[in-house]
C-alpha cells in the first residue's frame, strides 16, 4: 500500500516531469509546490517510491523521473481531470462543422484538431466501407474504354473505381446501375456477392452478357477496397519532444508513422471493450514502439462502433489533456454523424 503523502508526491513529480522533461529533486518539490514538509522528508519518500518501482533515478546525483509503473498508477488513480473550457469546445465544433460536407473531410479535420490541441500524433480510422450499407451507386462512362463505378455508403464514404469497359452507351450504364441499386440499396456492402449481382441479370435479359461481364469486375474491385482507411496528423509533433532528438530514433519513428501497415496495426490493436485505453511504454501493445504511450478509443456511427481514435506520444505526454480532447472529439463526431449538429 502507498500512503496518501507518497501518492501526492508522486503526482506532483509526474506533473512536473510532464511539463519540464527534467528529473525532479526534493529541493525543487519543496520550493515549487509548498507540500508542507521538509526536503529531507520528501527525499525519504522519493527513495521509498523508487524502491516500490514508481520512480527511477537516471544518475546518482540527479533527481527522479517516473517509471512506467509510476505512470500507470498516475493514469489510473492520481491524474486530475482536464475540462475543456467553452471556447475550446466551441472551436472544436466550429472547425468540424465547417468541413461537414463529406465524412472524409470531417475525419481529416478531427485528426488535425486532436494533433494541434495536444502536440501529439493523432490517428482516426474512417468507418469501414465494407461494414456500411449501399446508399447509392452510379456507372459513368469516362472514355471509350473506361467506366467509373461510384459507390456511396450509408456512412457517407464515397469510393470511385475504374473499370475497363468499351463500346457501351451511357443510357445502358444508367439502366444497369439503376437496376442494381433498386435491388441492392440498403444491403451491407460486404454482402454484395457475385451471386447477388448475377441473379439481377434476370431483370435485364437483353444485357445479360454485359452484367455477366460486370460480375467478376465488381467482385475484384470490392475485394480491393481497403478495410481500414486511417487519417494521421501531427507526425512532426513528436520530434518536438526531447525524447526524440537522436537522428537514428527520429528516422525509425518517422518510418513507422508513415507506414500504412503500421498505422493500420496501431488503430486495430486497442481493446474493443474499453471506453478509453491507455497503453504505457512496453505495455502499449506495440513492441515496435516501446518508448511511446498510446491512448485510444472508438466512436459510433448509427449506433454501432464504426472507427477508432488514437494518440501516439512519449510516456511523458499530458494524459489528462489527451483523454479530455479525445472524449470531446468522440462526442462531437458522434453528434455530427447522428445529425445533432447539422
Amino acid at each position: 500500500m502507498v500512503d496518501d503523502r507518497k501518492l501526492k508526491i508522486l503526482r506532483v513529480i509526474i506533473d512536473d516531469f510532464i511539463r519540464t522533461a527534467q528529473p525532479v529533486g526534493s529541493r525543487t518539490l519543496a520550493k515549487k509546490y509548498g507540500l508542507g514538509i521538509s526536503s529531507a522528508t520528501i527525499r525519504n519518500e522519493m527513495a521509498d517510491l523508487e524502491e516500490l518501482g514508481f520512480l527511477l533515478q537516471p544518475h546518482t546525483s540527479a533527481g527522479r523521473v517516473p517509471s512506467e509503473e509510476g505512470y500507470r498508477l498516475y493514469v489510473d488513480s492520481l491524474m486530475q481531470d482536464y475540462d475543456l473550457d467553452i471556447k475550446q469546445q466551441d472551436l472544436i465544433r466550429k472547425l468540424l462543422l465547417h468541413r461537414v460536407i463529406e465524412i472524409d473531410d470531417v475525419i481529416h479535420q478531427a485528426a488535425k484538431i486532436m494533433a494541434d490541441m495536444t502536440g501529439l500524433v493523432s490517428l482516426i480510422s474512417l468507418p469501414q466501407f465494407k461494414k456500411s450499407k449501399l446508399e447509392n451507386m452510379k456507372l459513368i462512362k469516362i472514355s471509350d474504354s473506361k467506366v467509373m463505378l461510384i459507390l456511396v455508403s450509408s456512412s457517407g464514404i464515397v469510393k470511385n473505381l475504374t473499370l475497363a469497359m468499351s463500346d457501351i452507351q451511357q443510357r445502358v450504364l444508367d439502366m444497369i446501375s439503376d437496376t442494381l441499386l433498386s435491388k441492392l440499396h440498403g444491403t451491407p456492402i460486404e454482402d454484395i456477392t457475385p451471386k447477388a449481382i448475377h441473379n439481377i441479370k434476370q431483370e435485364l435479359p437483353e444485357y445479360a452478357d454485359l452484367i455477366e461481364y460486370l460480375v467478376p469486375l465488381l467482385r475484384d474491385t470490392l475485394r480491393e477496397i481497403d478495410d481500414v482507411d486511417v487519417q494521421v496528423e501531427g507526425i512532426n509533433n513528436i520530434f518536438n519532444y526531447v525524447e526524440y532528438q537522436e537522428v537514428a530514433k527520429v528516422k525509425d519513428v518517422y518510418e513507422k508513422l508513415t507506414s500504412k501497415d503500421f498505422l493500420s496495426k496501431v488503430i486495430n490493436t486497442r481493446p474493443m471493450n474499453s471506453e478509453v485505453s491507455i497503453g504505457i511504454g512496453k505495455n502499449n501493445s506495440l513492441p515496435e514502439m516501446p518508448e511511446c504511450s498510446i491512448v485510444s478509443s472508438f466512436y459510433n456511427f448509427n449506433g454501432k462502433q464504426a472507427g477508432s481514435l488514437c494518440f501516439i506520444g512519449p510516456t511523458r505526454m499530458d494524459y489528462s489533456l489527451t483523454v479530455s480532447v479525445m472524449g470531446y472529439i468522440k462526442e462531437t463526431l458522434e453528434g455530427i454523424f447522428s445529425g445533432i449538429y447539422l
